[in-house]
């Protein structure tokens, strides 16, 4: 039996395939679009049976090719960017193509497993899996509220497990190839690497300079919460996937910086200490982004605790910390290959 997991070779998915690899698990078919090119080396440390492109995928199920013979769908595959104003592209990308494989699943009678996202709350304030709490900002955020609510109409009657993730503000390894839309993390650590400094965006909506707050939680929480509803078929809904904590934008930066600078041998600064000394700078808050920006984000765990995951979820100081040296560590000359 084999286990497919979509946008394998993107952030989410690709950890998603190593983190089945570490739990043992064989026969992974890795389903995704490689017209980005650069995604193929987050698969190429990862170990998988089969590589398909997502049109092909979709053909093929049509086929009944996989009819009998696939364990699970790990469904990561979406496209991502909040700042997408192709509707028409995103409805079908996210939501058509997430409900044909929801269908099949059901068919085949296995779990499905799926990524939501917190961006269905839109500006909050309160982000707890119930209807009136979600009001999505954008296209990206709709495309995901509309296949949740496919989902809940679905549960009663399901016959395998389904279950979606709203990932909060996620951040760790295999994202460099999102570009703009990779995490703050991501951006500060290159930011700080290239000039000596992270820009951040000056106040608004009533929060400080970098004081706005988002969950921000590392993709291996992410995933080992997928691999515990893997392991807990008889558990089904939808959930947010977040830390519970909310964290200012400062936070990150800070870990960041002192991150780096613990790397170079230089003493760890208070976050007015960087300030002073321009390591931190805030610029202005983008016209662009007035009215389609979650100033404040903080995942309610209540109802995935009460379905019995109790994971922990690394605070900013922890999940950030080692994802900078582990950045680091890729860029010393140690860490490059080889040839003979």
């Amino acid at each position: 039996m084999n286990i497919i997991v979509t946008g394998a070779a993107g952030f989410i998915g690709s950890r998603l395939v190593a983190g089945l690899n570490r739990e043992g698990a064989s026969g992974i078919i890795a389903v995704d679009n490689l017209e980005n090119s650069a995604k193929f080396t987050n698969l190429a440390t990862g170990e998988i049976d089969d590589y398909l492109d997502k049109r092909d995928f979709l053909e093929r199920i049509a086929r009944g090719d996989f009819d009998g013979s696939i364990e699970a769908v790990l469904h990561q595959g979406a496209c991502s960017d909040t700042m997408e104003t192709d509707g028409r592209y995103m409805m079908e990308n996210n939501y058509r193509y997430s409900r044909r494989l929801l269908d099949w699943c059901q068919e085949e009678e296995i779990p499905f497993l799926y990524a939501s996202s917190a961006a269905v709350y839109g500006a909050g304030p309160v982000f707890r899996e119930e209807r009136r709490y979600e009001a999505p900002l954008n296209v990206y955020g709709y495309s995901k509220f509309l296949f949740d609510q496919c989902v809940r109409a679905r549960l009663p009657e399901r016959t395998g497990q389904i279950a979606g993730f709203r990932y909060f503000n996620v951040y760790g390894p295999n994202e460099a190839h999102k570009g703009r839309m990779a995490s703050v993390a991501w951006h500060a650590f290159n930011q700080f690497l290239e000039s000596g400094k992270v820009k951040l965006f000056e106040g608004s909506a009533g929060y400080a300079n970098g004081g706005q707050q988002r969950d921000f939680v590392h993709v291996d929480d992410v995933v080992n919460a997928n691999l515990w509803f893997l392991e807990h078929q008889a558990v089904s809904g939808v959930y947010n996937c977040g830390t519970g904590r909310a964290q200012t934008f400062n936070d990150v930066a800070v870990a960041v910086a002192n991150g780096v600078r613990e790397s170079r041998g230089e003493g760890r600064l208070a976050l007015a200490e960087l300030v002073a000394a321009g390591a931190i700078e805030y610029i202005a808050f983008p016209p662009a982004l007035v009215g389609k920006y979650q100033s404040y984000t903080q995942a309610d765990l209540a109802a995935l605790r009460a379905a019995g995951y109790a994971g922990e979820f690394r605070p900013v100081e922890q999940g950030v910390d080692e994802y900078v040296k582990g950045l680091i560590a890729a860029r010393s000359p140690a860490a490059a290959p080889t040839h003979g």
